[in-house]
């Protein structure tokens, strides 16, 4: 089969974008956060794109998207015949049609960027308080258990996929799967110390701006570049991503000035995200004036979606299971009603075109299922790793900061102008707000 340079070219650069959406992810869970763990958050991204990559070149690619061999076996679990990216050099990924060819490495790095995020996204719900070695433990167990199957169920040749589900860019592979864990590290690590009664806010917004713009500009290439090529679909994905994000940062906005009396830019970043979220399983197979719809219902339903932590009593950190769980399966359940492309059977489509319920069930079944399964997994790891290595920092760490105590060091130089001998590195001194007690760690650094 011929490669098809275009489509190829177009899919190095997606794969880039959506590997740039991970740091992107790093700048806007670290400015929702305190100054005292901001770099800790962004580390626990960047230790999953490390320990990821290792995984996905070992088995994880093979384990997703190659046969068992077995029938049986293959409705839940990939095989081993790709292991090492065995074979897979010379391949070609037939791409949606046959002019759509490109090297099935391409396709393959394309997918661990997914894997990467998807595991990256679930630690905004432990943040200020976990171990980052107990994570990255985490990530790899996570990642094995329960990422590269349930890729396989739905994009590979599972039982999700042979019933016939539709998810064009990983509404429930990425985002219910990550906020279904999200959820039980949460209930697993227990409530931040002082938290609900303490103000936890934002330490630094215009990180979380950064970090947002950089998720909006990469989720280009998630979305778009899940058509495998370039054709009408890839833009129908494309525009539907910008229309889809845009107009659930307004609905959120609106939002928070009706509820609040104020629309904040916090509000605006998160309900872009939530846009992004919903529209992504959607993406290819819904017309624009749905993109509309799905930007409002997911920007005011995932903006009150969040308060549900201070209901039910888990403490999600940064709304993982508001923003991602919520918006994920809003964007999965909406194609039983929108699905309209592209040459979808009337099976397929959506009851808003002719479809039937049938669709509508495995819509809701995929969330579902996949939910579940994420949420007991990451509850067992968790449960694991906390009673033998612990998860969770002590009280005197959280207290000082995780930054300090776990990496030495701090994300910002607060010493005063001109003033003392405060040391600047790894072993630096705190001082200034982000200090608090005089604990025995501080002191222990700064002798």
């Amino acid at each position: 089969m011929k490669i098809d340079t275009g489509a190829t070219a177009w899919m190095l650069a997606a794969t880039a974008l959506v590997l740039f959406m991970t740091p992107g992810l790093a700048f806007f869970y670290g400015g929702m956060t305190r100054a005292k763990s901001v770099l800790n958050m962004m580390m626990m991204s960047f230790g999953s794109i490390i320990s990821v990559t290792v995984l996905w070149v070992l088995f994880g690619h093979s384990v997703a998207f190659t046969d068992s061999g077995s029938s049986l076996v293959n409705k839940f679990l990939g095989g081993f015949g790709a292991v090492g990216l065995k074979g897979t050099v010379t391949a070609i990924q037939q791409g949606t049609a046959p002019d759509h060819n490109i090297p099935l490495l391409v396709y393959s790095a394309f997918q661990l960027t997914f894997a990467i995020i998807t595991v990256a996204l679930i630690s905004g719900a432990i943040a200020d308080r976990a171990k980052f070695g107990a994570w990255m433990v985490f990530t790899v167990a996570w990642a094995s258990l329960v990422y590269f199957p349930v890729a396989h169920w739905v994009w590979g040749t599972g039982w999700l996929n042979k019933l016939g589900i539709e998810d064009f860019a990983g509404g429930t592979v990425v985002h219910v799967n990550a906020g279904a864990a999200g959820l039980a590290l949460a209930i697993v690590l227990g409530k931040r110390r002082g938290w609900p009664k303490e103000p936890m806010r934002p330490h630094n917004l215009p990180f979380v701006l950064l970090g947002v713009a950089i998720l909006w500009f990469g989720w280009f290439g998630f979305n778009a570049g899940s058509e495998i090529g370039v054709d009408t679909t890839t833009g129908l994905a494309f525009m539907n991503t910008q229309i889809a994000t845009a107009v659930a940062a307004g609905a959120w906005l609106i939002v928070e000035k009706l509820r609040d009396g104020h629309a904040t830019t916090l509000g605006a970043a998160s309900g872009a995200v939530a846009g992004l979220v919903a529209i992504t399983p959607a993406c290819g197979f819904v017309d624009p004036w749905a993109a509309i719809v799905l930007g409002l219902v997911a920007g005011a339903v995932c903006a009150y979606a969040i308060g549900l932590k201070y209901r039910l009593g888990y403490d999600d950190s940064l709304d993982v299971v508001g923003v991602h769980l919520v918006g994920g399966a809003l964007g999965a359940v909406s194609l039983g009603f929108l699905a309209a492309y592209p040459a979808l059977t009337s099976q397929h489509k959506g009851l808003f075109y002719g479809g039937g319920v049938h669709q509508l069930g495995l819509q809701v079944l995929g969330p579902v299922v996949i939910g579940l399964y994420s949420f007991g997994m990451a509850w067992v790891i968790g449960t694991v790793i906390d009673k033998t290595m612990g998860f969770r920092i002590d009280e005197e760490a959280e207290a000082t900061g995780v930054d300090l105590t776990t990496h030495a060091e701090t994300a910002y130089d607060l010493a005063p102008a001109g003033g003392g001998s405060v040391r600047t590195g790894h072993a630096a001194a705190v001082t200034g707000p982000v200090a608090t007690g005089g604990t025995a760690a501080e002191k222990k650094v700064e002798a």
